[in-house]
């Protein structure tokens, strides 16, 4: 990643996370003093089209203010976070979890994206990281206490998908010291995935951002030790080394992209990207190769298209930052 790709991705964070409208809740109201009005109730996530798509956008920021420390756009970074990560409006960023149907809210996509700019922060050693803990200890409870309710997990493509959450969760369970989160982590992947073999990978669906398959591989990946996942990697994809199944390799074709989510597809490429670039090495031979190779060929089809219309420039910036950094 170069400091002007840096550059742009990050202005184009600070022209959306901040503001508030167009804006799509995950809300339930159980009477009229429920009414919703975005920056009253999350008055730091209030931004960026949906709660999720703030906090990751925030999550941009924090890892290109550390990745990149000279960049221009740093001094707006350090204002945005001053104003935004008070004590005050974490707590009600907190409070809003209280409330009766708040159960679900978010979840596990915007769980594990609060973990994961929390973790960045700590990582960063930025003094936003303490203030932000409450919210961060909070849903950290919620994934504790919701991972052994999994009797199966989510294998879709959007954002329910179950091993991108773990592959998020755990980097900030690492970052903290967590051992008890990732032991629970392990035990439930290994319980969700262990006998998975022959992966026939029918993906892409029309609004995947997500690979059902390499977000399973990557959960995997994190969980198990390097020579039982290169184990277990050959017999859940056996035949990538001759390049198939062609559906995991081959870029997602977006149709329009001023329709929100027929726009995931191009996530799609990027986190294809970010999972092929992680599995590869670890697989190293031929099917590392292939992996290798496909992922030049999503970001090559995909990193051009980071912004043009709202539906695709609220939240594909993340992840072609994750397709070029990585998760750690």
């Amino acid at each position: 990643m170069t400091p002007d790709q840096a550059a742009a991705f990050a202005r184009i964070a600070l022209g959306h996370v901040t503001r508030e409208y167009p804006h799509k809740a995950d809300h339930v109201m159980t009477g009229d003093a429920d009414a919703y009005l975005p920056r009253r109730v999350h008055p730091i996530f209030f931004g960026s089209f949906d709660w999720h798509s703030c906090v990751h956008g925030y999550w941009l920021l924090t890892r290109i203010r550390r990745l990149f420390p000279d960049l221009a756009e740093a001094a707006a970074i350090d204002a945005l976070f001053a104003d935004a990560f008070t004590a005050e409006k974490v707590a009600a960023e907190r409070a809003y979890l209280d409330q009766p149907m708040s159960r679900g809210f978010e979840r596990p996509y915007g769980w594990a994206w609060l973990l994961m700019l929390h973790s960045e922060l700590i990582v960063a050693g930025s003094p936003h990281a303490a203030t932000l803990r409450p919210l961060a200890d909070a849903f950290a409870e919620r994934w504790r206490a919701h991972l052994p309710l999994m009797t199966y997990p989510v294998r879709v493509g959007i954002h329910a998908n179950t091993g991108f959450a773990v592959v998020l969760a755990d980097r900030y369970a690492r970052v903290t010291g967590d051992t008890a989160l990732r032991e629970l982590m392990a035990e439930r992947v290994r319980h969700w995935f262990d006998t998975d073999r022959a992966a026939q990978a029918w993906e892409p669906s029309g609004e995947d951002f997500l690979s059902p398959v390499l977000m399973e591989a990557m959960a995997m990946q994190r969980v198990l030790p390097a020579d039982a996942f290169v184990a277990w990697f050959a017999d859940f994809l056996p035949a990538l080394g001759a390049g198939e199944p062609a559906t995991l390799l081959t870029p997602a074709r977006i149709s329009d992209r001023s329709d929100g989510r027929i726009a995931h597809l191009d996530g799609l490429n990027l986190s294809r990207a970010w999972a092929m670039r992680a599995l590869a090495p670890a697989i190293g031979g031929t099917a590392g190769g292939v992996l290798e190779a496909a992922a030049d060929a999503h970001l090559s089809a995909a990193l051009g298209e980071i912004a043009g219309d709202y539906m695709g420039e609220h939240w594909l910036a993340t992840f072609a930052l994750l397709a070029l950094t990585g998760v750690d």
